[in-house]
């Protein structure tokens, strides 16, 4: 409903970038570009200064952008109002999650959600939790869920349920014969691990630092960027590893893996994080609370 140049326009100048900002909006670089220079040749002047690897807001572009931010609370409020009213809850959700949240929580939650809201459109994004934060952070998306602590004060971070790491080992493996295992013993061996700005190598490392060792003290023989091509890996016989146990448990059935407690436990946070906003659609409330009711559901899986 809102003037589509003043929301491309909106955009740009939030992320301050028409490549972003064409990314977010599911458009390309040259219509964001068009729109933005229909505005200003709308108000006649220019809204961004352009250099060779940046772009900032002119004076009359900062005044501009002021004003879209209050027409857009405006516009958020009146279409909550309006669906309070009427009890519709519709839309586009767009959602980001780490890459073991996405392969092994929100399959069942978002599934169950769209049973019981079939006109909400959810845009799922995977990611690690470095990259999902910074997507809430400049608002490409309006929910992340992060498997690591966030370090913004600015978000809104909401605690789902902690989820419990584990060591995995093929079933062969020496280690699969003992009850549990130190960080100490675990570094004597090759070790299998997640990227860099994983949540789940960044408690990995910490867990590591707790026990005055560095994570670089691992024999790191292989770096992966997700769940499933760890597991591949370690039943491969290339290295041992450290995985969620929701991440594990077909392959434990199967008995391609064997799972090895750590001493001591290792567990860290699945957490909701978004922007702390006056008014949000509400699809995004329903959905908050609908997780948030699946989480306690699951608290102790």
């Amino acid at each position: 409903m809102a003037d589509r140049r003043l929301q491309v326009f909106h955009t740009v100048a939030r992320l301050l970038s028409f490549t972003k900002a064409a990314e977010a909006l599911h458009m390309t670089q040259p219509a964001v570009t068009f729109q933005v220079r229909q505005l200003e040749e709308y108000f006649n002047t220019r809204l961004f200064d352009r250099t060779h690897n940046r772009i900032t807001l002119t004076e009359v572009g900062e005044k501009v952008y002021e004003y879209a931010e209050k027409i857009f609370e405006q516009y958020a409020l009146m279409e909550n109002t309006v669906k309070e009213m009427t009890g519709d809850i519709n839309g586009v959700l767009m959602i980001g999650a780490s890459t073991t949240i996405a392969e092994y929580m929100l399959p069942i939650l978002l599934g169950d959600f769209k049973l019981k809201y079939p006109e909400v459109r959810i845009r799922l994004r995977v990611s690690n939790t470095d990259e999902i934060v910074s997507m809430v952070e400049s608002n490409t998306i309006d929910l992340g869920v992060v498997e690591a602590p966030v370090a913004n004060k600015s978000l809104v971070v909401t605690l789902c349920r902690m989820d419990q790491l584990v060591a995995i080992v093929p079933p062969n493996h020496p280690l699969a014969q003992v009850p549990e295992v130190s960080v100490k013993e675990l570094v004597s061996y090759p070790y299998i691990s997640r990227e860099e700005g994983s949540g789940t190598r960044e408690v990995i490392n910490e867990y590591f630092n707790q026990a005055n060792l560095s994570f670089y003290d691992l024999n790191i023989v292989m770096e992966l960027g997700s769940p499933e091509a760890i597991k591949g890996a370690v039943a491969s016989g290339m290295g041992v590893s450290i995985l969620s146990r929701a991440a594990i448990q077909k392959d434990l059935q199967l008995g391609l893996l064997k799972e090895v407690r750590l001493n001591p436990t290792l567990e860290r946070p699945f957490s909701f994080v978004h922007q702390k906003q006056k008014f949000r659609l509400r699809a995004m409330e329903e959905l908050l609370n609908f997780a948030q009711h699946y989480c306690n559901l699951h608290a102790t899986d």
